[in-house]
């Protein structure tokens, strides 16, 4: 009876995977570096509509107002005593602070103009955050 000859793979005859994981590793560090990051409120806002809205650099607190009249600094939940302290301790670390407030549409006015108080009585400047208008 003839024996099948188990071949034994030599070096030269392997595939070398270094090549390949080479690749790999540089798309995704391509991927890593070209993404953008987008901070968000903490909670879904549908903003208003303003034709006269003018487009703001990014701010670095994001004070939101959800439809529940639920209150997010920053992707947190917090109350609304609450905000006048933490935006002034910010401000004393960030003197150049601004805060941009996201106020869904279905949220009650008397809320939004609570929390724009909250917001002067801690002298921070602020923008209401608006959707654009299909014109």
């Amino acid at each position: 009876m003839r024996r099948a000859r188990i071949a034994e793979i030599t070096e030269e005859e392997a595939v070398n995977l270094t090549p390949m994981l080479d690749v790999v590793f540089i798309l995704l560090i391509f991927f890593i570096v070209t993404s953008s990051f987008v901070r968000e409120a903490g909670i879904e806002v549908e903003r208003p509509v303003a034709v006269t809205a003018e487009q703001q650099a990014q701010s670095p607190v994001l004070l939101a107002l959800s439809a529940e009249n639920e209150i997010w600094l920053d992707q947190r939940s917090t109350d609304l005593r609450m905000i006048r302290p933490e935006l002034e301790q910010l401000k004393s670390q960030q003197p150049d602070l601004r805060v941009v407030v996201q106020a869904d549409v279905q949220a009650r006015t008397g809320a939004l103009v609570q929390l724009l108080d909250q917001i002067r009585l801690a002298e921070v400047p602020y923008v209401v955050a608006t959707a654009e208008a299909a014109l």
